[in-house]
């Protein structure tokens, strides 16, 4: 089982925004430092203070220092799919505690911290409220996993050692706080802006550090935008109308030197150690470049899958990779996002294998991992043993407009940093339907996979990279 992690409260005195953002809790003996603190009232500094805040810790999660997040609002827990989904986790929970909360963002280490976070907030929550009913309690525990999900989609991966900072305006109602508070039982640091007025309970004040930072007034907090938006589209080439985003050429998106590193504060020695032995079998043989005849006979490890509703109807369709024998098959998260079951085909294979198991999914890298009931041949990852560079070629295959298995190709023509996920840009044909499959280098290997392209410009693709791949499909590879 997992180690809990112990958390001291405001060590160092916080009194201003700049502190907050500044300010860095220190982990020691299993036991890490984390902030909570309510910023009470407004003054003429507020509005310049909090753009200095919201600017320089979004850049610092761009360069991955941190994970940063302001809250205007906590959506409700209204649509019965999600109040399905969050169900079911918590009724796992209670039937095995000792594995943790698994939901759509926590797994492993971070579901057993999570799990404990939970028990943390319903203890302050029975403490707080007259005769809470056993219904009550597992609609509130419901309840904080969805805005669990809400507020950390994006994370990348939770480690004790975690920066994140989570900044919420205006919380007043107590489920909401008590969330707030959970977050802190995970090692977010948590700044409330409380411009409006306080929290109503005066009996969960203390689970915070107040700071008076003016007199309350009916300010409207802008609220928080990451970056600005423009006019570049980018397509996320699934079959939906609906799978586009506004990017921004300058800004969230970086132009970046031709040549790749890995990410220090993304990797470590626990995540590289899976890769050692094979990365001395590929240096202990010498590499030949495939022909592209080789490289489509590679297609049998991409599958095309169809996305269903509710009702069985096909709303969309894409591409993935085996990754994992035991069925784990990789795709984009857009591609899967919306989907009640989903339908793979494998080439040479007549038969169509269904599946509800989305086993986790990542909205900001873009990715996802189904499973399905067959053993599979998984495609070689690239592993880094040589720096990607603009110019080199590489082939795409994908099931463009539902053609099952095209193979195209083109070369590296540059690389992006879009939302703080580093892209390979590239020029190999690719239309809607080919999100989620395969780029290679002339090698065989998946360098990324399929993402989205540019409407205005032609071959003008993208890709998330190998380094990001590796890191989400760690622990599903057998």
């Amino acid at each position: 089982m997992e180690q809990v992690i112990a958390y001291r409260y405001n060590i160092t005195e916080v009194t201003s925004m700049e502190d907050f953002a500044n300010i860095r809790g220190r982990l020691f003996n299993n036991s890490k430092d984390v902030y909570f603190v309510r910023l009470l009232g407004t003054n003429v500094k507020f509005e310049n203070q909090l753009h200095w805040m919201d600017t320089t810790l979004s850049r610092q999660m761009q360069e991955g220092r941190l994970f940063y997040q302001r809250v205007h609002m906590l959506p409700a827990l209204s649509v019965s799919e999600d109040i399905l989904y969050y169900t079911q986790c918590y009724h796992r929970w209670q039937d095995h505690p000792n594995d943790g909360v698994c939901t759509k963002v926590s797994h492993g280490a971070l579901a057993v911290q999570l799990g404990e976070a939970c028990k943390q907030a319903a203890e302050r929550y029975l403490e707080a409220k007259a005769a809470v009913t056993e219904s009550m309690r597992k609609n509130f525990a419901v309840k904080m996993l969805y805005w669990f999900d809400f507020v950390c989609t994006g994370w990348r991966q939770w480690s004790a050692d975690s920066c994140v900072k989570i900044a919420a305006d205006n919380v007043t109602k107590e489920q909401e706080y008590l969330f707030y508070y959970l977050l802190t039982q995970i090692g977010c640091d948590v700044l409330l802006l409380q411009t409006k007025g306080d929290l109503t309970n005066n009996s969960l004040k203390h689970l915070s550090k107040e700071i008076r930072m003016g007199e309350f007034q009916p300010l409207d907090i802008p609220a928080y935008k990451p970056t600005d938006s423009a006019d570049n589209r980018l397509s996320l080439h699934g079959s939906k109308d609906t799978t586009k985003a506004v990017l921004k050429e300058t800004g969230n998106v970086v132009v970046k030197i031709p040549q790749r590193v890995r990410n220090k504060h993304a990797w470590s020695a626990s995540n590289t150690a899976d890769f050692s032995v094979q990365d001395q079998r590929q240096k202990s043989r010498q590499q030949v470049e495939k022909s592209f005849e080789e490289l489509a006979a590679l297609a049998s490890s991409i599958v095309l899958i169809l996305v269903h509703d509710p009702n069985g109807e096909v709303i969309a369709t894409g591409s993935g990779i085996m990754v994992g024998k035991s069925g784990y098959i990789l795709t984009n998260d857009h591609v899967v996002r919306g989907g009640a079951s989903y339908s793979v085909r494998i080439e040479n294979d007549d038969k169509v294998y269904q599946t509800d198991e989305l086993i986790k999914y990542h909205s900001v890298l873009d990715l996802a991992l189904l499973r399905i009931p067959r053993q599979l041949h998984p495609i070689p990852i690239y592993q880094g043993s040589k720096k990607l560079v603009r110019g080199q070629a590489v082939a795409a295959i994908g099931s463009p407009l539902g053609l099952f298995n095209s193979i195209s190709d083109g070369i590296i023509s540059g690389f992006r940093t879009i939302d703080g996920v580093d892209m390979i840009q590239f020029t190999a044909p690719i239309s809607h339907g080919s999100s989620g499959g395969a780029v290679l280098n002339m090698y065989g290997e998946v360098i990324g996979i399929s993402t989205a392209g540019f409407d205005r410009g032609q071959n003008i693709n993208l890709a998330v990279g190998y380094e990001s791949i590796n890191l989400f499909i760690q622990g599903f590879r057998s």
